[in-house]
């Protein structure tokens, strides 16, 4: 009976073991893959359409916003995979929109690209969120057609120069790190030198949250423990769409502290979902990415 229960203990490391060297082996993986996915699009030319329509909530039609005289303009694509209302994230894009302008004398155009067999239902989403920026449905896709954008939503937002070459790859609303290279390039503002690199580790890297009902609101508590050497300092923490929100009370984490992150996911629509919370700070380039999986009845 010891030596079954020996063996077991044995076996349940090992597995153990075995579970983080192929967490970490596939994070070795996405890591590659999106640094070279980041060094095809540095530089590439983008192509537009002779004939772009723009206008306030999808209705009302303004003059060609996209101004050759722009030292950059931001551009946004959206496709039409999975929630399209999720991936907008629009306070976002309206707060940092107020930003630039503000900052630039709305020298900066932005460009938001959606799907036009969404446009009724986006329209609405557009009156309701008060975005009064104007956007453009493209019809029959015809800016990915000509540019074959990445499939990542984290990726299909684009900095542009002058002659419509890629500046910058990456989204300003989901990742802040991407958001001070944004601001680096517009404002000509350095980023601030990190602090000493740290590392931050969460209880769990995914969460099941089982089965949630329409319309109710699920939340999940996350400990993270700064494990490193200096001080952990918060920068923010970003969700992958507005159904999602993550807040905390602290903004600092001494050497072998714990901070808690309440994650609340509200249940829209039937069906399996996968949502991630990402913390930024002095952890080096990345984020801490956590995982929020489970099904929607």
């Amino acid at each position: 009976m010891i030596v079954q229960k020996l063996y077991h203990s044995i076996f349940m490391m090992l597995v153990g073991i075995l579970s983080i060297v192929c967490f970490f082996s596939c994070q070795d993986k996405e890591r590659e893959r999106f640094s070279n996915l980041v060094h095809d699009w540095q530089g590439k030319e983008i192509l537009f359409p002779d004939s772009l329509v723009f206008a306030r909530f999808g209705t009302d039609t303004v003059d060609n916003i996209l101004s050759p005289d722009a030292p950059y303009k931001i551009l946004v694509y959206i496709d039409s995979l999975g929630c399209t209302t999720c991936k907008l994230q629009l306070d976002r894009w309206k707060e940092f929109i107020a930003y630039v302008d503000s900052a630039t004398n709305d020298r900066i155009p932005f460009c938001f690209i959606l799907p036009a067999n969404r446009k009724k239902a986006l329209s609405r989403i557009l009156k309701s969120s008060k975005f009064e920026y104007p956007v453009c449905f493209d019809d029959e896709g015809r800016m990915d057609k000509l540019n074959q954008f990445p499939h990542e939503i984290k990726f299909q937002t684009l900095l542009l120069n002058k002659n419509n070459r890629v500046e910058v790859i990456g989204s300003p609303v989901y990742n802040l790190g991407v958001r001070d290279l944004y601001l680096e390039y517009l404002l000509k503002i350095p980023r601030q030198e990190m602090a000493a690199i740290t590392e931050l580790r969460p209880d769990r890297w995914e969460y099941d949250l089982g089965v949630v009902h329409k319309g109710t609101v699920r939340e999940q508590l996350v400990s993270v423990q700064n494990i490193g050497t200096h001080s952990f300092h918060l920068k923010g923490i970003t969700t992958s769409c507005d159904c999602t929100k993550a807040v905390c009370d602290w903004k600092e984490l001494l050497p072998g502290e714990t901070g808690i992150v309440t994650v609340a996911y509200t249940a829209e629509q039937p069906g399996d979902f996968f949502r991630t919370v990402e913390i930024f700070g002095n952890i080096g380039p990345e984020s801490v990415e956590l995982s929020f999986i489970g099904t929607v009845k």
